[in-house]
C-alpha cells in the first residue's frame, strides 16, 4: 500500500467543550474537555490511518503542548516525527453552544519558526524510508516561515519521487497557485475566491475558474470543497460536480482535512479521480456528524458511500 506522508507546520492541541449558552461577562459551565491532537496534516495523517491506510505525520513540537501532542499522537497509534522546536506548540478551542447549536471556534497564533527548524523538518521528511508515494502540506504558515518555502519543499518532493498534495490559504496559497507544481490542491469555496480576486457565487464561475487553474499548471488535479453542496473537480478536460449526503451537522472541525486524507488515500490506492473525490465526500460528511474536534468514524464513511452507491 502507499505510504502517504504529511507535514503540519503549525500544528495544535485542540480543545472542544459544551457549554448551554455562551453569554459576555457570565461564568460559562462547561462539559468535561475533550483534547484532540489538530493541524491540517496532523489531521489528514489521523484520518488515512482510520480509513485504513498509512501514513507518517512530520511536525515541529515545543513546550508542555508539544509534549501532551506527542503523548496524544503515541496513545491513538499514529506513526509521527516530531522535529523539536524553541516556541511552545499551540492549543486552540472549540465551543459549542447547545441552546443555539452554534458552535465557536478560537484559533490561537502559533510559535515562530527559526530557519534551522524548518531544514530539520525538511530533513525528517527526506530520511523517511520507505519514500512516500504523497507528501500532504496542509495547514497555516507559522510566524517565520516564509513563501519560498513552498520551493524547497516542492524541490524535495520532486527529487524523493513523491507527490505533492496542497491545502493553504491566504497568501501561501496563492504563491503555490502562482508557482505551480502540485500534484492536487483542494480550497474551500472563500479559497478559490481569495485566489481569483473576486466571490464565485455561480457554478459556471466556479467551473470557469478551475478551468483556467488547471489550464496555467498550479496543479494536476483541483478538489473544490463546497460543504453541503459537494465538491467540484478539475482534471485535465475532466470537470464534474459530485453532491454530499444529507447529514446531520454537529460540528465543522476537521472536516476539509478528512476529506482530502480521504482523496489522498483513494488515489494511492489507485481509485480514479471520480471515485476518490466520491470518498472524499463521504468522509467530510461523516465528520460533520462528531461533535466538537472529534474526527470521522470508518464504518460512518462505508455506510456513506454505500448510501450514494444505492442512490445512484
Amino acid at each position: 500500500m502507499a505510504f502517504i506522508a504529511t507535514l503540519t507546520l503549525n500544528p495544535a492541541m485542540d480543545l472542544s467543550v459544551s457549554t448551554a449558552r455562551v453569554a459576555s461577562t457570565e461564568k460559562l459551565r462547561c462539559s468535561p474537555p475533550r483534547h484532540d491532537p489538530g493541524g491540517g496534516g496532523i489531521n489528514v495523517a489521523r484520518v488515512v490511518k482510520t480509513l485504513g491506510g498509512k501514513s507518517l505525520a512530520v511536525y515541529p513540537a515545543g513546550g508542555p503542548f508539544g509534549d501532551l501532542l506527542r503523548r496524544s499522537l503515541d496513545e491513538i497509534g499514529l506513526v509521527h516525527r516530531p522535529v523539536a522546536i524553541a516556541g511552545d506548540t499551540r492549543e486552540s478551542f472549540t465551543v459549542d453552544e447547545l441552546e443555539t447549536g452554534l458552535q465557536y471556534r478560537f484559533v490561537l497564533p502559533g510559535p515562530s519558526l527559526a530557519h534551522q527548524e524548518l531544514q530539520r523538518c525538511l530533513d525528517a521528511l527526506a530520511a523517511l524510508r520507505p519514500t512516500p508515494a504523497y507528501v500532504v502540506l496542509s495547514g497555516s504558515f507559522p510566524p517565520g516561515v516564509g513563501l519560498g518555502f513552498y520551493d524547497e519543499l516542492l524541490a524535495l518532493v520532486r527529487r524523493i519521487g513523491a507527490r505533492l498534495v496542497v491545502d493553504l490559504s491566504g497568501e501561501p496559497l496563492r504563491y503555490a497557485v502562482r508557482q505551480g507544481g502540485a500534484y492536487l490542491m483542494k480550497p474551500s469555496l472563500n479559497e478559490l475566491a481569495t485566489i481569483m480576486g473576486q466571490p464565485l457565487p455561480s457554478e459556471a464561475g466556479q467551473e470557469q475558474a478551475l478551468r483556467g487553474l488547471i489550464a496555467q499548471g498550479c496543479a494536476e488535479i483541483i478538489v473544490l470543497s463546497l460543504g453541503a453542496q459537494g465538491a467540484l473537480y478539475a482534471c485535465g478536460d475532466r470537470l464534474q460536480r459530485l453532491p454530499a449526503p444529507d447529514v446531520p451537522v454537529v460540528s465543522a472541525v476537521g472536516a476539509g482535512d478528512s476529506m482530502l486524507a480521504a482523496v489522498v488515500l483513494a488515489l494511492a490506492e489507485g481509485q480514479d479521480v471520480h471515485e476518490a473525490v466520491r470518498h472524499g465526500i463521504a468522509a467530510g460528511a461523516a465528520t460533520v456528524m462528531r461533535p466538537g474536534t472529534e474526527l470521522c468514524h470508518r464504518e460512518d464513511v462505508q455506510r456513506l458511500l454505500r448510501m450514494a452507491q444505492d442512490v445512484h
